[in-house]
């Protein structure tokens, strides 16, 4: 909750602008963004330089960087302590069926996130604070910005009624499938787990070396760990950009984008999180069995994925970027010359970096009225209509309206066949998750699975989920076309990219992340061949298994245990 309002604070504290040339409010002459020869180069205001200097010193990202720390503090615990928690008091058939509830129940949230996100993408930022009327850009504008912070305000109250549950959670729970000692009483129990999680406590302590050292010479395990950064680098990669890359690609807005993802992608995720666990559940998976499935699933929907190099669109057509003033839609390829200026604008003194486009009769948009050779205005705010534009000749015509040109209705079908392939593949790698899941929790001792489940989502953050969406949005950079511009004159967001590098990109490398996940997993496969995992076991020989897991460990360990362990050992040894 802290972190929610942490964040919300940056948002009172500073209004959105947009980069824009019609300033409705501002002193300058209505026509000071159309063409007119008789001009300098200057049509925006010269920006106070204290406002620059502000804008650099601007501490809004601390606030949200707090409230990601808050967050990570708060809820890095829930999943290790959790699942650990669900495996120490579930018989191991049903503990993958419960483990599935659970991830279900993680996309559910998600689920209502993305549905509460498109609506308030189609609010404007800073309404309430701002007169709309005035606005020259709708939510299909790459300038749009939605108002996210209402989400993050009924977020934060949900929170705290999710979280009191939590405090009526038992510290220890009858193990399923083991009748309770009628001569015992609940207190005796009570006092018997209080006495045992202390003396747990301390071996914990003393022999935390130990079990670090024993889960990394545990190959399955380190094993385990490389093929979860590979694949969780390529999904969170594909999961952040995803937004962005289909409006690029299939010219959508921001809310109708995230309100698709949320309807087709997320249900089939938490269907195949339930589905994965019941089958586990009636036909009780071993861990290699398990294995094979999670391998087999992957590699399918990983093959799935090449679809959707078929699924394409064009590029906007915007003259001077994507094609040239000369040629008329689907006429040319595209236009790698980048000149923004041509000889039907030249005499107009237009800026040739601010991002405001117009819509042509013609089918083509301008990066501005006054690029278009538009020399008169009719309307206000979105309502706006460009009229005498000597760069737009279609059918007598030379009108334009304020934004991009819509894409063509193929883009629209080519778009449902993406949806379709995202949903099946959804729903394969929801299937392969609880058993691949399950091989994990499966491949590692008993009093070592609370810190092995947390160094498992320790590494998958670090190496996958911090460092994934920084190096890709670098590799998308570099096939932006036009940058737009802050109010200082520095630059700002992408405005237009190259759509064909894009899906290269887009798709090409995590197809490639997770192509090379699945040479360890082979490896995985081998090894589990040839080791007998303690659960897989009967109850008779899990003592004998777990030994046998422990001596091959021991060759690569030389670190002193605690006294406890050791006499545990050699009890183990002479039973």
């Amino acid at each position: 909750m802290y972190r929610l309002i942490y964040t919300c604070i940056s948002r009172f504290l500073y209004l959105y602008e947009y980069e824009k040339t019609i300033l409705p409010s501002s002193n300058l002459s209505s026509n000071s963004f159309l063409c007119l020869g008789n001009r300098s180069q200057t049509l925006m205001p010269t920006p106070d330089p204290g406002d620059c200097e502000k804008e650099i010193k601007s501490l809004m990202w601390i606030y949200v960087l707090v409230g990601n720390l808050i967050r990570g503090i708060g809820e890095t615990p829930i999943m290790p302590l959790g699942i650990s928690y669900i495996e120490d008091f579930a018989k191991s058939e049903n503990s993958p069926l419960y483990v599935g509830i659970l991830e279900a129940g993680k996309i559910f949230g998600p689920l209502i996130g993305l549905l509460l996100a498109s609506f308030c993408a189609k609010i404007y930022v800073d309404t309430g604070s701002v007169n709309t009327d005035d606005l020259t850009i709708t939510p299909t504008d790459t300038r749009w910005v939605g108002a996210w912070w209402v989400g993050f305000l009924i977020c934060a109250g949900v929170n705290v009624l999710t979280s009191i549950p939590f405090f009526f959670l038992p510290n220890t729970l009858a193990k399923e499938g083991l009748e309770d000692n009628a001569d015992v009483t609940t207190s005796d129990r009570e006092e018997k787990h209080q006495g045992q999680a202390k003396k747990e406590k301390r071996a914990i302590t003393k022999d935390f070396l130990p079990f670090m050292k024993s889960l990394f010479c545990n190959p399955i395990y380190v094993l385990y760990l490389l093929v979860s950064v590979l694949q969780i680098n390529s999904f969170t990669t594909t999961f952040v950009f995803l937004p962005k890359y289909l409006e690029q690609q299939y010219g959508k807005s921001t809310a109708e984008i995230v309100f698709l993802i949320g309807i087709c992608n997320l249900p089939p995720v938490i269907i195949g999180y339930l589905i994965g666990g019941l089958v586990m559940k009636k036909f009780k998976f071993t861990a290699k069995k398990a294995a094979y499935v999670a391998f087999c699933l992957s590699l399918t929907e990983w093959l799935l994925l090449f679809l959707n190099f078929l699924w394409t669109c064009d590029n906007f057509p915007v003259a001077g970027l994507t094609t040239s003033y000369e040629h008329e839609r689907f006429q040319q390829p595209l236009y790698v010359e980048n000149k923004i200026l041509a000889n039907c604008n030249m005499r107009c003194n237009c800026l040739t970096k601010t991002w405001d486009p117009v819509c042509g009769d013609n089918g083509i948009a301008y990066m501005s009225a006054c690029l278009a050779g538009c020399e008169k205005s009719v309307g206000t705010g979105i309502n706006m209509v460009f009229q005498n534009c000597s760069c737009i000749q279609f059918s007598g015509n030379s009108s334009a309206v304020l934004g991009l040109c819509n894409k063509g209705p193929d883009c629209t079908i080519q778009l449902q066949y993406f949806f379709i392939t995202s949903v099946i593949g959804s729903f394969i790698y929801s299937l392969s998750a609880i058993p691949g899941y399950m091989v994990l929790l499966r491949c590692i001792k008993s009093k070592e699975k609370s810190l092995g489940v947390g160094l498992h989502a320790f590494f998958t953050r670090v190496f996958a989920g911090i460092p994934g969406p920084i190096y890709f949005g670098a590799l998308i950079d570099r096939t932006c076309l036009h940058w737009g511009n802050q109010k200082c004159g520095k630059p700002g967001a992408c405005r237009m990219y190259d759509i064909n590098n894009f899906r290269s990109i887009f798709i090409g490398f995590p197809a490639a992340l997770k192509g090379s996940s699945f040479l360890p997993a082979i490896c995985i496969l081998i090894l589990l061949r040839k080791f007998q995992l303690p659960e897989e076991t009967d109850s008779s020989e899990t003592e004998f298994a777990e030994m046998e897991l422990t001596e091959k460990e021991s060759k690569c360990m030389d670190v002193p245990r605690s006294p406890e362990s050791d006499n545990d050992r050699e009890l183990k040894t002479r039973l």
